[in-house]
């Protein structure tokens, strides 16, 4: 009698961040999959998926590694990555966050760790190729924006699988992340009266559906894909079809007058991202998907599908150099549009006097 082959055991997978955000919603979609064994939610606080076996804790104590032991394979979604938060304080929260998964993974013989960054770490430059492949060198400027961040969290990930040769590390790049509860330095971009352009140069824009990012999260976790990773639609729209779709008409601008500006208002605390941010809504930073599309993955959201519902969930919103209105000052004059996306027509005109003293 020829001996039956026992199926190999389903993975235990686990979710940080799992009470709310990205992580809730990926939370609730294993808790049904059948590929999975169990799944583990760990926060600090426990959240509404009752499916799932919870874990209250914060994710950056160092006792995180006793608390996964029985772990195969986990997702790192927990993380502040909100527009208005400290810079200091979101840095050292992402950072510590990380780098204790990844130690912790690594003592606790976690198999697998599945982690989200930007394909922002590719850099926005006006040579960018159209698309950027996934192996593309990593040109983005650190600064004290989120992107920063993203790009310490990956030199984390380098480190540490040189540390532990033993843990695998999958991260995926996603491009422009819209959806329900999605507030980023992109999305603000079009809650501005204008969309900023800068001479010679045309944006090229495209979208990952938060829909199409989760459904990603799963191949990973599951271990179907690995490595380093972009996630988005396919192609991109131009900026022709992006003024169309939203009706809102673009304000043209050299470069030296738009990034220097920008700045200057950063350093005064008026825009809450570094003038760096701008070059994401100006310069071309589409990525290629090629390692999702051998594995047969196909986004469910078209670039002008997840556009549209970016523009129904502005709700009336207006947005002045990343910062948000409150709706009695929302009311916003000709001119005052006009320049409405890097700053006051007053803060322009100082900086052309002072170039001219």
């Amino acid at each position: 009698m020829v001996p039956t082959s026992k199926r190999p055991r389903q993975p235990v997978v686990a979710v940080t961040g799992a009470a709310s955000g990205l992580g809730r919603e990926l939370l609730a979609r294993l808790v049904s999959s059948a590929d999975f064994r169990r799944v583990v939610a760990i926060d600090e606080e426990r959240g509404d998926v009752q499916e799932a076996t919870w874990r209250v804790i914060d994710v950056r104590d160092p006792l995180l590694a006793n608390r996964i032991s029985d772990i195969d394979v986990l997702v790192h979604l927990a993380g502040d990555y909100a527009v208005d938060s400290d810079p200091g304080e979101r840095r050292a929260y992402n950072l510590r966050a990380a780098q204790t998964v990844l130690t912790a993974c690594a003592a606790a013989r976690v198999r697998r760790v599945v982690l989200v960054t930007s394909a922002m770490v590719y850099g926005a430059a006006p040579d960018n190729e159209v698309p950027l492949a996934e192996d593309a060198p990593v040109a983005a400027e650190p600064d004290t924006g989120v992107v920063g961040d993203f790009l310490e969290i990956e030199s984390l990930v380098r480190r540490s699988l040189r540390s532990h040769p033993g843990l695998e590390v999958t991260v995926l790049r996603p491009a422009a992340v819209v959806g329900p509860g999605v507030d980023t330095v992109i999305t603000r971009h079009f809650e501005s009266p204008r969309l900023l352009t800068v001479k010679g140069c045309s944006p090229h824009w495209q979208f990952c559906h938060i829909d199409d990012l989760l459904s990603a999260l799963e191949l990973a976790a599951r271990g179907a894909v690995t490595g380093v990773l972009a996630v988005g639609s396919d192609g991109w729209m131009e900026q022709e079809t992006v003024e169309g779709l939203s009706g809102i008409r673009s304000l043209e601008l050299p470069a030296g007058l738009t990034f220097g500006t920008a700045q200057r208002l950063h350093r005064l605390g008026i825009t809450p991202a570094p003038a760096t941010d701008l070059h994401y809504v100006v310069y071309p930073w589409v990525v290629d998907c090629a390692t999702l599309r051998e594995a047969g993955w196909k986004p469910a959201w078209t670039n002008e599908a997840a556009f549209e519902q970016l523009l129904e969930l502005r709700e009336n919103r207006t947005t002045v150099v990343g910062r948000r209105l409150p709706v009695k000052e929302a009311t916003l004059t000709a001119a005052g549009a006009t320049v409405a996306v890097i700053g006051t027509a007053a803060i322009v005109r100082q900086v052309r006097k002072k170039r001219r003293q």
